[in-house]
């Protein structure tokens, strides 16, 4: 099987977790009234990265510009592998409050167990491995690289939104819980 079709393969099923985890499970559970939506387009920011990043990946694999060596690609398969599972325990644990828009439900709740006791957005961090993955597994340093900018820019921006509207809705535990921990990396980040 050529390299091109693993990274395909890999992003197949990336796109379909995405697809169940992200929007028709959480459309399935969801129960409650929206109390505020704050979004102020990070998701169409999130979403415009991702498939910059697809792009990318692709063009810079394709082409062998910047290329790393062949482990590489194995490398990046795993971490996407281990990043779209991270994503998902996220979106699982966090159940009925999650949502690809930022938005505060009636009945919000501070979630602080699994992933999210070591990180506070660790569906967020489950993107970056998985994006982190795909740069490798195309075999493209600069390519690489540049995808990390775009997660950087555009997850940055989505994670001030959020955690305003975070703060906003749940105070003081909210300010207490990012006191104890990391955005994206634990002791990192």
């Amino acid at each position: 099987m050529s390299d091109e079709a693993i990274v395909l393969i890999a992003s197949w099923i990336w796109g379909l977790s995405e697809a169940v985890g992200s929007f028709i499970i959480p459309r399935l559970r969801y129960r409650g009234t929206v109390k505020a939506r704050s979004d102020r387009g990070s998701r169409t920011v999130i979403w415009l990265s991702i498939f910059g990043s697809i792009i990318i990946a692709s063009y810079f694999g394709t082409n062998d510009i910047t290329p790393l060596p062949e482990p590489f690609l194995y490398i990046g398969i795993g971490l996407m592998g281990v990043g779209i599972a991270f994503r998902q325990w996220a979106i699982l644990v966090l159940g009925r409050f999650f949502s690809t828009t930022v938005r505060i439900v009636s009945d919000q709740k501070l979630v602080t167990r699994g992933p999210y006791h070591v990180v506070r957005h660790p569906s967020y961090t489950g993107a970056l491995l998985t994006l982190l993955g795909l740069g490798l597994a195309s075999r493209t340093w600069a390519g690489t690289m540049i995808i990390l900018a775009l997660f950087g820019l555009a997850y940055n921006y989505r994670i001030n939104v959020e955690e305003k509207a975070l703060k906003a809705e749940l105070g003081q535990a909210y300010t207490d819980y990012a006191k104890k921990t990391k955005r994206l990396i634990p002791f990192v980040l």
